[in-house]
């Protein structure tokens, strides 16, 4: 069994593996200044961005929830991984050969990762099965595609592939490229059987399912012919590597489109993603075999840059039949959970993408989309639509069930609107239904917006100080020994400067990452640690400081602490009169009028208060 990878190479891991580009695999970011993003956190809910990356230093932190490391550390914790997974999922991206300590397992190559291994064996099986589908036995799959108006070069943009008809065509396959039995089990591409392991996907048309940054995790898989007894949809199972909750088809190809559009549109099969792209509609995903949920959402959020400011649309395109009614009901629920505007797109005659595009056109199914609806809109028309509105009872029983919906809408503007044309809709009058729905909203509009709190005064100035330490060392010069921990009043700020000192002079390291590296050496607990990151990854007040903008910061601490030793010397200097010792006050008037010099010449330095 392989011991522990060399640290040369985590550090040649850590070097070579941009955090910003790593992390927009998840997150989209924006420019915040001093050369570094925000975004929204992957590790929690927030409706405004406070997750930050620095690529200068390779750090992230969320000042809000407090998470925050290194490269690695964002894609252990991103992807649940154990640290030697991390560190290969990104060797593997970068191109770094991997060395490790102790001796080899087996064979000449050292013993990978779980998540590692059954990454491997799905982006093997995925182009084991796009070979398959180009053979004489995978006919009727081709049939399949190019019926549904899918040609040859939309099967290799979307990998589309074909899974043989027998027991093991698969397995044989990846067993001959050393993985094991147990492997494909636990990857769900076989199924533990009497006689041993066979494949679980066979004689289907197969799309491979990927994660954001690319890699096959898990495939969906649609039967050719009615011998075959399964089901006409079968996906791969819950496995260490696919959570279908967290999955949406097509992301890998849709992701950066939504990014700079800020809209997402989301289907419901693999067919009307491919024919959405082919249309034009290249922000499209679907997902993969469950309903839309609250952590889809939270993908989205963080693609769209979903905050108060980003303009983002969610559009929601269902089939018009009653399963499809009930898919757009249960996607209202998910609706308060985004910022973003969300959408219904239904074609008048029930059909959905794929079969629009094939009818009709790629110009019809963009016009779908353009055609969208408010998703409450499509809600409440929904809802009124099981009462009859000819009876007074059937009025009151509508009114009592849109009630919730109009209650929800999040627009304090638009909601009166909607309660006019919905009076409307109902035959009723409005002043009734806009009392109804005042006793149903419960105050549940109001919604809390996460902030970063603000410093000010001492604080403000004690971390602005340690920032510019952390970050801009070579800056700090000699003043840095004019510095003492002594002059930190926050008990946090005084650990971190403590840790700075123990680290040594700045001027010594090479660069500023190998300085901040020392720093979190010289930490003394994980508490510790976390600060140091927050502040090192926090962007200073100005882009692009200089030697004088750093200067007058830590000039500025300098001369608060003087007036704080001038007011103790003062408090002194007045006990000292009162006890008549004529030597103790001409001692600390001496020390008062050189106080009072020091804090002149600092003052000529400072800039106020940061």
């Amino acid at each position: 069994m392989a011991g522990r990878i060399r640290e040369d190479d985590i550090n040649a891991v850590r070097e070579r593996a941009r955090i910003d580009e790593v992390v927009r695999e998840t997150v989209t970011l924006k420019a915040a200044g001093g050369g570094s993003y925000k975004g929204l956190c992957p590790f929690h809910d927030e409706r405004t961005p406070s997750f930050h990356v620095t690529p200068s230093k390779n750090l992230y932190h969320c000042f809000s929830c407090g998470e925050g490391g290194d490269v690695i550390t964002f894609v252990r914790k991103v992807d649940a991984l154990s640290f030697t997974e991390a560190v290969e999922k990104l060797a593997a991206k970068y191109g770094i050969q991997l060395r490790y300590e102790e001796g080899t397992s087996g064979s000449n190559a050292p013993r990978q990762g779980q998540r590692t291994r059954l990454i491997e064996a799905h982006n093997l099986a995925a182009a084991f099965y796009q070979e398959q589908l180009a053979s004489s036995a995978a006919q009727h799959a081709r049939n399949f595609l190019l019926q549904r108006g899918f040609e040859l070069d939309s099967w290799r943009t979307f990998g589309v592939g074909y899974s043989p008809a027998g027991w093991d065509a698969l397995s044989n396959y990846l067993r001959s490229k050393g993985f094991t039995a147990e492997e494909l089990i636990a990857g769900g591409l076989a199924v533990s059987g009497q006689r041993g392991a066979y494949d679980r996907f066979r004689d289907r048309v197969m799309w491979p399912i990927r994660d954001a940054g690319g890699d096959v995790i898990g495939f969906g898989a649609r039967k050719l012919t009615e011998a075959d007894q399964g089901p006409k949809y079968l996906n791969t199972p819950e496995t260490p590597i696919y959570k279908k909750s967290h999955v949406l088809y097509g992301l890998d190809l849709a992701r950066r489109d939504m990014a700079k559009s800020h809209q997402a549109v989301v289907v419901e099969g693999y067919t009307d993603v491919m024919a959405c792209h082919l249309a034009g509609i290249t922000t499209a995903v679907a997902t993969c075999g469950t309903a839309f949920g609250s952590d889809h959402v939270k993908v989205l959020r963080r693609i769209l840059m979903d905050d108060e400011t980003s303009n983002a649309e969610v559009v929601f395109t269902f089939d018009g039949d009653a399963a499809g009614r009930k898919a757009a009901l249960k996607a209202f629920g998910e609706d308060q959970k985004f910022v973003a505007s969300t959408f219904v797109a239904v074609e008048s005659h029930g059909l959905d993408p794929c079969d629009l595009r094939l009818q009709q056109g790629d110009g019809a199914v963009r016009d779908l989309i353009k055609s969208r609806v408010p998703l409450f809109e499509f809600v409440i028309r929904s809802t009124i639509a099981d009462y009859d509105l000819t009876t007074a009872e059937g009025r009151v029983a509508a009114m009592r069930a849109v009630t919730p919906v109009l209650a929800g809408i999040k627009d304090p503007v638009l909601r009166p609107e909607y309660v006019r044309t919905v009076a409307g809709w109902l035959g009723m009058d409005e002043a009734a239904l806009r009392n109804q729905v005042g006793k149903g909203s419960k105050n549940a509009v109001a919604q809390s917006t996460t902030t970063r709190a603000v410093d000010t005064g001492v604080a403000a100035v004690e971390r602005t100080a340690l920032k510019c330490v952390l970050q801009a060392p070579a800056l700090v010069g000699e003043w840095f020994n004019s510095l003492e921990e002594s002059l930190f009043t926050i008990a946090m700020a005084a650990e971190v400067f403590s840790a700075c000192q123990r680290a040594g002079d700045p001027l010594t390291f090479d660069s500023p990452s190998t300085w901040l590296q020392a720093v979190l050496d010289a930490a003394p607990s994980d508490e510790v640690k976390a600060k140091i990151r927050e502040l090192a990854v926090d962007p200073l007040p100005i882009d692009n400081p200089d030697e004088r903008y750093v200067q007058a910061v830590l000039a500025r601490i300098l001369e608060m602490d003087a007036g704080r030793r001038i007011s103790e010397l003062k408090a002194e200097l007045q006990r000292s009169s009162i006890n008549g010792d004529d030597a103790a006050q001409n001692q600390i008037l001496t020390d008062l009028l050189a106080l009072e010099q020091y804090r002149r010449d600092m003052r000529e330095y400072s800039i106020g208060d940061q």
